[in-house]
Formats: structure tokens, sequence, C-alpha cells
């Protein structure tokens, strides 16, 4: 039976994930935080979740009793605003501890449980160890563990991530999106097209039916997949 974790399971691409996962009959854990303050409404919106601690050794127990071949999908991801919250509350939530803290500590778990098929991975469009952006250079350095680890995975790197439905309002993103996908299109008349299909924006449905489709597909066996493979 193909079965799945989800890390990032509440998240705009994640409950998608989820969804799509389900519809399929994947056996799909679908993991949620200790302490999430929407815990009971996460519970009814899933159909069901697991209640697993961000601690290596739960992780690890927790995947051992997956069937062999199973598909992490770690989506995991927080932005500066959800930092300061965090800090209002007197707790830490950056990209050092998120985006890359938390998702090494599930890909040491899955290495360590062993039967893992695959590790997807969402990363972005434009990462680079170089550059001055703090986001894009901590999934790089993510994205380089992961390949050093020796787990079978699958990284993908979509651009924006649109839509009307999100529960966290992203101005800034939105607006981002806009300006790009609008200059993009220029592009693509000026003979860009590459370009324009690299970076233009998607929607967490189409996302995450490229990451579904992809999961268990051979061809993306330790592959990067950018943004116009992920439609």
């Amino acid at each position: 039976m193909r079965t799945a974790f989800v890390a990032g399971a509440t998240g705009y691409t994640g409950r998608e994930v989820v969804r799509l996962l389900r519809e399929q009959g994947v056996r799909t854990v679908a993991h949620v935080r200790p302490g999430n303050a929407r815990e009971e409404e996460w519970r009814g919106r899933l159909g069901s979740i697991d209640v697993i601690p961000w601690e290596r050794g739960g992780l690890v127990q927790a995947l051992r009793v997956l069937d062999p071949g199973y598909v992490v999908f770690s989506l995991l991801g927080t932005t500066r605003a959800r930092g300061r919250a965090a800090a209002a509350r007197g707790d830490v939530e950056t990209y050092e501890t998120v985006d890359y803290g938390l998702t090494v500590m599930l890909l040491e778990a899955a290495r360590e449980a062993g039967g893992c098929g695959r590790f997807v991975y969402l990363s972005a469009a434009g990462v680079s160890g170089t550059t001055s952006n703090e986001y894009l250079r901590v999934r790089w350095r993510v994205e380089e563990a992961i390949r050093a680890s020796g787990v079978s995975y699958t990284i993908a790197r979509p651009s924006f991530i649109t839509g009307a439905d999100r529960d966290e309002k992203r101005t800034g993103e939105q607006w981002g999106a806009r300006v790009s996908d609008a200059a993009l299109a220029a592009a693509g008349w000026l003979g860009m097209g590459r370009m324009r299909e690299r970076y233009r924006s998607t929607t967490n449905t189409v996302l995450a039916a490229a990451l579904v489709r992809g999961a268990w597909d051979e061809g993306w066996r330790n592959r990067v997949v950018e943004s116009e493979g992920l439609r």
C-alpha cells in the first residue's frame, strides 16, 4: 500500500497534498505539532491528523511503523510575520529554526528510520548559496543536506504560490506575484518563454497535484524539478 507522511500538512500546499493523497487511496499521516491552537479545526478540515512532537526520536518512531517505501512530504516554512508573532509569545520561529532546523531533523529521522522511498522537499525558485536573500539561502542549505543524505529525494522549486483562499494574507507576496507575472508575460512576447515558465506563479492545487504525481515517479527520483515542471 502506498503510504505518505506529510509535514506541513496544515499549510496552504500541505492541506491540498493531504486531500489528494487520501482521494487517491494513499495511507496518509497528516502531521500536526502538539499545542497547535487550531488542532480541532484541522482535525475536522483534514479528516484526521497525527499529533507528533518535533523531536527526532518521536519522528523516527512514527516513520518506522509506516509501510516500506513510504514517501515523506516536507512542506515546512515560516514567514517573518510568524516570527514576530512567535517572538511576542517568547518563542523562536525563524527561517533557521523552522525552514532549516525542522526540515533537516525530519530528513535525519527518515534516514535513521530506514524504509523511506522518497523525500519530497518543497524548496523555491531562485535558491542559491550566495544570495543575500536569507529565505533562499536557507533553502539552498536544506537542498545541500538532502543531496548529501543518501535518502532518495525530489526537490521542487516553485515560484510564487498564489490563491484567493489563503488563511494567511501575504500582501507583499501577492503583489510580487502580480508584478512578476506581468513582467514575465512581457518577457514571453520578447522571446524569453523559458524564463516566463520558470518564474511565473502557480496555485496550491496545481503544485500539490504535481508533487503527488511526482512522488512515486521514477523519473523524478533524485531530481530537482524547476517551476515549469510543476504544472
